[in-house]
């Protein structure tokens, strides 16, 4: 890899002292939101070290945007305040409303809670009723009596089987409907599939319009929203060529004092050391990262053309380093790079080879684009999914690997996705 190649840069990192690489590696190891922490711990009792810290600095600007595509940034102010906002989880939401008159009784907020423990993160009971109700030693029927019960919570359909019962549920929140219009959007979403056969009848319209406003998966406002980062490494590509620069804009300043002193005592002669450490310390840190981004972008230079991750190892950078991968895996964790195909974990780059030069990330794009082109009256089964991957990449797995991944991607199986579907048309 030719162009790769000259992207290296002899940024080999001199051998320190002890006292360095000892706080070298929390420096590296922090993202660069706690790496002002990290080094104030070792500042605050040394009378030559003053912090300078950039965010503060910085409180009201705004993060650099290297791609004209980038989606907008809020300043940093507004995003350290939203950081201050505790938001509550799905279960801590449901929770709080286990009060009377909906669970009036010890019993029924036992079984509630019994309920919310077991229902997935896309909002979904995922139990077997009868096996919950036998452990709690109650019967079915009282236990199923109350999880209907989470047809008034929020988010509205929660805590329902399947998305049929969910729209169901979320139905129930429609009470400003006629009667002859909910009748209809039952009977619709227990045939959902062939809803058409409805499309004659006065109500169809306004039915489907309440049906469209459902939420599927129930849960989706509760999903984890992506987290407020800065990335430590910009691949920009400029003129055909690219370039790695690392994105210390955010990286708090370590000066030194001038101390004036009329001995200079073995405490002060410490500290003066300890603080130039510190300072050597954190230039070591913006040389490996900035190494990590040149290995990265030599590595992966089809990526950043375009093309698909390849199989990489930890172990190809932490050979490179003289560190175990270990401590390269601790390196990279919670740090991003951003290039133009978005804001990307560091360690995405860092794929599970399945066979040969075939990697995950490549399968899970690989179905991502197969659902995105697939004949919406005949979703693809993830047999059939199954098969097409074998045949694209000559190589053999388990039909269950495919469901995984489908999963991770937040996709839905063929059935409920021919339901979706069916009631997408028309819109």
């Amino acid at each position: 890899m030719a162009q790769g190649a000259r992207l290296r840069q002899n940024t080999s990192i001199k051998n320190k002292l002890s006292t360095t690489l000892k706080s070298w590696l929390p420096i590296l190891q922090s993202n660069v939101f706690d790496m002002e922490e990290t080094i104030n711990e070792y500042a605050k009792e040394n009378p030559y070290v003053t912090l300078q810290s950039s965010i503060v600095r910085d409180f009201s600007s705004k993060l650099k945007k290297p791609y004209p595509n980038s989606p907008a940034k809020n300043s940093i102010s507004d995003k350290i305040e939203s950081l201050s906002i505790y938001e509550k989880s799905l279960y801590e939401t449901l929770a709080d409303q286990l009060l009377p008159p909906l669970f009036p009784t010890q019993i029924s907020v036992n079984i509630a809670l019994d309920i919310i423990d077991n229902i997935d993160e896309e909002g979904y009971f995922e139990a077997d009723e009868k096996e919950r109700a036998q452990s709690l030693g109650i019967g079915l029927e009282e236990y199923q009596k109350v999880r209907q019960r989470f047809a008034y919570l929020e988010p509205k359909g929660v805590g329902a089987k399947n998305l049929i019962e969910s729209f169901l549920f979320q139905l129930q929140d429609h009470s400003e409907i006629s009667d002859d219009v909910y009748s209809l959007c039952v009977k619709i979403i227990n045939d959902l599939s062939n809803h058409k056969n409805y499309s004659t009848l006065k109500d169809y319209l306004e039915a489907m319009k309440v049906i469209r406003t459902f939420k599927n998966p129930p849960a989706l406002a509760f999903f984890q929203k992506d987290p407020f980062v800065i990335p430590d490494i910009l691949v920009i590509e400029d003129g055909g060529e690219i370039q790695v620069r690392l994105n210390d804009e955010y990286y708090p300043s370590v000066i030194i004092e001038d101390i004036k002193v009329k001995t200079s005592g073995q405490y002060l002669k410490n500290k003066l050391k300890e603080a130039r450490d510190l300072i050597d310390a954190l230039d070591m840190r913006k040389q490996t990262i900035q190494k990590i981004g040149l290995m990265i972008v030599e590595y992966q230079y089809d990526f950043f053309k375009g093309g698909e991750i390849k199989p990489m190892k930890l172990k190809d950078i932490a050979d490179e380093f003289g560190h175990a991968p270990s401590t390269i895996s601790r390196a990279i964790s919670n740090k991003y790079l951003e290039c133009s195909r978005g804001i990307l974990p560091i360690k995405s780059f860092f794929t599970t080879a399945i066979d040969g030069d075939t990697s995950n990330a490549s399968i899970k794009d690989f179905i991502s684009e197969l659902i995105k082109n697939e004949n919406q009256k005949k979703p693809l089964s993830d047999l059939k999914i199954l098969r097409l991957i074998e045949e694209k990449f000559q190589l053999k797995m388990v039909r269950r690997t495919i469901t995984k991944y489908r999963k991770q991607l937040n996709i839905a199986s063929s059935s409920e996705r021919k339901k979706l579907y069916e009631i997408s048309v028309g819109t």
